[in-house]
């Protein structure tokens, strides 16, 4: 294998290692919306208005913060469009 072949191999190899790491922590994210989700209509059936407001507030607080982070580290990983022949 020449050097430029193992050179693109490393490269995407990196960027799979990536990608699955930012995947666990969108997976992570999804896990822990639903979580929370569930514990606010448990809260709402026990008819705990608070603690419903409470949990849909810090939820949706980290939802713009987690899709921040989600979006930034998509733009950041994505490579630019080769330039049209």
């Amino acid at each position: 294998m020449d050097p430029a072949e193992q050179q693109t191999i490393d490269q995407l190899t990196a960027q799979v290692a990536q990608n699955v790491t930012v995947e666990g922590s969108a997976k992570v994210l999804i896990d822990g919306i639903n979580a929370r989700i569930a514990s606010a209509i448990t809260a709402a059936q026990a008819g705990d208005s608070a603690a419903v407001v409470s949990s849909l507030t810090s939820l949706n607080t980290d939802l713009t913060n987690s899709s921040t982070a989600l979006a930034a580290s998509v733009a950041a990983n994505t490579p630019a469009a080769p330039p049209a022949a």
